[in-house]
């Protein structure tokens, strides 16, 4: 009787096991499936930095950031004017740029590691000097407006494509997508000694599922046009020649 008990008291104990197990894979299954509708960014960042010692800028000049739209229908790519990369362009709100803008201000600001001259001053000048340069290229125009403004640096940024989710942080029909380029000139020379890129479409993590861990760190959640921008921006700006980091 007592070999008998014993029998008994490790079946209850296997079930048990058991049990646990089945309800440890059923909620790791459950997991597995709501991150795979779940969504997460595609990574499309990459900068350039030309280190040549000479990289130090004290004033920069910020050239309002421009909207680059392609004016044949049929076509969704665009240049950058100033090297020449492709992007995938589709039709924006207008002042998408301004946004894109404020975000590096703000990025910038925050860290308080240069004199920046505002897109609103910087303006009028470059106006007038395209103008007068009309035949000219454009980085002789930044070389140009960074000269009157007495500035060490002049960054001229472009945005290709900022397009708004349709739908809610928790489901979306269209994810936010956003693309712009950032350079930073130097005016002694004309060099454009640094370049930020990003590009980037929202997706969900089963078209990405190498992002798994990204996923968790954003909370998994669809973002507006701006919130992808800002996250895209805190990217590229890790490597902005001057600024703070941690």
């Amino acid at each position: 009787m007592i070999g008998n008990r014993r029998i008994g008291g490790d079946n209850i104990h296997r079930d048990s096991f058991n049990i646990s197990n089945r309800l440890v894979l059923s909620l790791f299954l459950v997991a597995v499936f709501f991150l795979l509708g779940a969504c997460q960014r595609m990574s499309g960042v990459s900068t350039t930095l030309k280190d040549d010692g000479k990289v130090a800028f004290k004033r920069i000049a910020i050239v309002p950031f421009q909207a680059v739209h392609q004016e044949d229908a049929d076509i969704n790519t665009v240049r950058c004017p100033v090297c020449g990369l492709v992007f995938r362009t589709e039709n924006f709100p207008k002042g998408s740029e301004s946004v894109v803008e404020n975000v590096f201000l703000d990025r910038l600001r925050e860290q308080r590691a240069f004199i920046l001259i505002p897109p609103e001053r910087v303006g009028g000048i470059y106006e007038g000097v395209t103008a007068r340069l009309f035949k000219a290229d454009v980085l002789q125009v930044m070389e140009e407006v960074g000269k009157e403004l007495e500035a060490d640096g002049v960054v001229l940024g472009y945005v290709y494509r900022f397009t708004e989710r349709k739908g809610y942080s928790m489901g979306a029909d269209k994810p936010a997508s956003v693309a712009f380029e950032i350079h930073l000139i130097r005016v002694s020379d004309g060099t454009i000694v640094w370049k930020g890129i990003f590009d980037e479409t929202q997706a969900s993590l089963m078209e990405n599922l190498l992002q798994i861990s990204a996923f968790i760190k954003k909370g998994g959640k669809w973002v507006t046009a701006k919130e992808l921008a800002g996250e895209g921006m805190d990217e590229v700006l890790k490597d902005f020649p001057g600024l703070h980091r941690d």
